[in-house]
């Protein structure tokens, strides 16, 4: 397997609600951060690549529009992602 699919199952089996979960907000958003901190390191690099920029600010929406949905429908869940992925708000 790839290290790719590798961490991507380590961070769904950290997330996951049950044991067939790899859809939930948590799992999803975990996902988007991993992707997002990938894209950022890149981006640090490769300044003027306009289209991965692109790319990241998608990513930080919908993860945003996630948030804001966990936030409403279950607020001690938010404020446990938050804490877990470090992400400030």
């Amino acid at each position: 397997m790839s290290k790719v699919t590798n961490s991507k199952e380590k961070i769904i089996n950290d997330f996951k609600e049950h044991d067939k979960d790899t859809g939930s907000a948590n799992v999803q958003i975990a996902l988007l951060t991993s992707r997002i901190n990938e894209l950022t390191g890149h981006l640090k690099m490769h300044k003027k690549d306009y289209s991965s920029r692109v790319g990241l600010l998608q990513l930080v929406s919908k993860r945003r529009r996630l948030l804001d949905y966990l936030k409403k429908e279950d607020f001690k869940k938010y404020k446990a992602i938050l804490d877990k992925l470090s992400l400030r708000k």
